[in-house]
């Protein structure tokens, strides 16, 4: 039996969003089960994961249950030492444990004034005090571990760990909602909107297509500011592939990006992809070897 993570709706739930960091950061497989908010699929969630109470929920091989971001991440840390979740120094591996902690627990002015959304980017949500004494605590947070550990990098000790894991709801905060911080606070923050896993959490968000009213505002908005995708679009049939890259299923759904058209096994796997392209190794991977055989 694989480790089964339960999660939320990824453009909302920054809880899950950490949670699955955990995992696809760290090169960890694990098999999801996605409850949406809000709904009576919570009530599911509480009787196929019980005890837990909230998302994300992990179910270890042997059938246990263990809630909260910090006990999944220590779990994993202990299971998996080579996989490096936490730094190799004892002095850093404290600091990290203090800083994932802190978020685990800290700043809700934060946390209360600009939930997490990754459909939406506003250029003004008027913080408050309150708000901006948490980032100027986080901007000193990060700033410390970087240039105590960072090793010059864009991560806080050096290579991606738990502590940067947990930190990327909060970097999706300040991008989504244009908060005030200074220039390394963007670098990290771009960093962050960069990673790979980050990436694909997102255009899964986007495949997912739920829209959560809980989470509107009504503040203008601005483009979302991480890199620009290249722009795809639906399609029909046939494609160049006739097995998905995700699933090596037969394809049934067709995309079409730089004048090509490229077939998925299902919907999903068609819009993710669509959301954004170059987050996805095996698509690229299958582009790259049509490259190869169109110059043989």
């Amino acid at each position: 039996m694989a480790y089964e993570l339960a999660i939320g709706d990824r453009s909302y739930s920054s809880w899950s969003l950490r949670g699955w960091l955990l995992f696809d950061a760290f090169g960890l497989p694990v098999t999801l089960r996605r409850y949406r908010l809000y709904s009576p699929e919570m009530d599911d969630l509480h009787r196929d994961f019980a005890p837990a109470l909230l998302l994300p929920a992990l179910r270890l091989p042997e059938g246990i249950v263990t809630g909260e971001t910090l006990a999944i991440a220590e779990t994993l840390a202990e299971r998996h030492p080579g996989a490096g979740l936490w730094p190799e120094q004892a002095e850093a591996r404290a600091a990290a444990r203090y800083l994932a902690a802190e978020m685990h627990s800290g700043f809700a002015a934060l946390r209360g004034h600009c939930a997490m959304n990754l459909l939406k980017s506003y250029s003004d949500c008027a913080p408050d005090a309150a708000v901006l004494a948490d980032l100027a605590r986080i901007e000193s947070r990060w700033s410390g571990a970087r240039a105590r550990y960072g090793a010059g990098g864009p991560w806080l000790f050096g290579r991606y760990s738990i502590a940067d894991a947990f930190f990327a709801p909060v970097a999706a905060r300040i991008a989504g909602h244009n908060l005030p911080v200074g220039p390394d606070a963007t670098a990290y923050v771009a960093a962050h909107l960069a990673h790979p896993s980050f990436r694909r959490w997102r255009a899964m968000g986007w495949a997912e297509h739920v829209e959560q009213p809980f989470y509107r505002r009504p503040w203008p908005e601005r483009p979302w500011p991480g890199s620009v995708p290249r722009q795809a679009e639906p399609a029909e049939g046939p494609s160049l592939n006739v097995s998905c890259p995700c699933s090596g299923k037969p394809v049934t759904d067709f995309l079409r990006l730089d004048g090509r058209v490229w077939g998925f096994c299902n919907r999903f796997c068609r819009d993710k992809t669509m959301a954004d392209p170059d987050a996805w190794p095996a698509f690229l991977a299958m582009e790259a070897n049509l490259e190869a055989v169109n110059h043989s």
